[in-house]
């Protein structure tokens, strides 16, 4: 695996196998890897000919008293994990390069619809920064297929948006959220919690699994579904930022004739804020 921190060398390097008809694929990370980001190299592997991962803390997408700082920055491991799954390029710009101008005068994408509720709604700006370094990325590594997770079910519904939207010709695919032995879908703020949270942590998932199992019994009382798995949470120590039944395509509210839903969850636990989704079809 070579790693990149130019722009120009990344998009000379890539032109070679380009012209040659080979197919792209892109993966991008902000680091502390986990066997989640694995299975999406892995997958980018088997949609195409060279894999490019990306690894960059954003710091456009943290609001105010987030952990932009205390993100870990794990980059020789990183390293050693990518090349083990055969990944072909790794671009680590550094904040200069992204953003040659500063963050002030940086040109912003912001997409109008599904940025303002749930993970929006309690992190004003962040998507904003999200489709504005996606964008970026995008524009550096020039893929044909891009692969996203969906444990972070809204992000990618806004970055599919955005794709369309911008007419740019990328194939959005979508990989399945990796979960541990109990259930706890694998992000890098797991680690953020200590021996006494993690096993609390799991109940996220359960909470979902209680939502679904009473929408598959034919419950359609949403809002008291949503409230018996807030108290579940609740009553193992977590705080509710939401828990939302919704339309798993434009994420609105979920009706009565609705089909396919995906059920949303973000909690605290202590200090470190964790989602997870669940899809059903009804």
């Amino acid at each position: 695996m070579k790693v990149i921190e130019s722009i120009a060398e990344l998009r000379s390097a890539l032109a070679i196998f380009r012209a040659q008809g080979k197919r792209i694929s892109f993966v991008p990370t902000m680091g502390n890897l986990h066997e989640g980001h694995l299975q999406l190299v892995r997958l980018a592997r088997e949609q195409s000919d060279i894999v490019v991962a990306s690894i960059f803390v954003n710091p456009l997408q943290f609001g105010l008293n987030e952990d932009w700082e205390q993100y870990p920055r794990t980059f020789e491991p990183d390293c050693e994990k990518l090349a083990s799954v055969d990944c072909d390029f790794l671009l680590y710009p550094r904040e200069a390069e992204v953003y040659p101008t500063g963050m002030a005068n940086q040109t912003r994408v912001s997409v109008p619809t599904m940025t303002d509720i749930l993970c929006g709604a309690s992190r004003p700006g962040h998507f904003e920064g999200v489709t504005t370094i996606v964008a970026k990325l995008f524009n550096m590594v020039q893929p044909d297929v891009a692969i996203f997770g969906i444990k972070d079910y809204q992000q990618l519904a806004v970055i599919r948006k955005m794709t369309t939207d911008l007419c740019l010709p990328i194939e959005i695919v979508a990989a399945p959220i990796a979960r541990d032995h109990d259930g706890l879908a694998l992000s890098s703020r797991n680690g953020y919690l200590d021996e006494f949270e993690r096993p609390i942590a799991a109940e996220v998932y359960q909470s979902l699994c209680l939502a679904k199992s009473l929408l598959d019994e034919g419950r359609r009382d949403f809002g008291a579904i949503e409230q018996a798995a807030e108290a579940h949470l609740v009553n193992h120590g977590m705080r509710i930022d939401y828990f939302s039944i919704r339309r798993n395509h434009d994420l609105e509210p979920a009706g009565l004739d609705d089909t396919n839903l995906v059920v949303l969850v973000a909690v605290y636990l202590g200090n470190t804020r964790l989602i997870d989704n669940i899809e059903i079809s009804l």
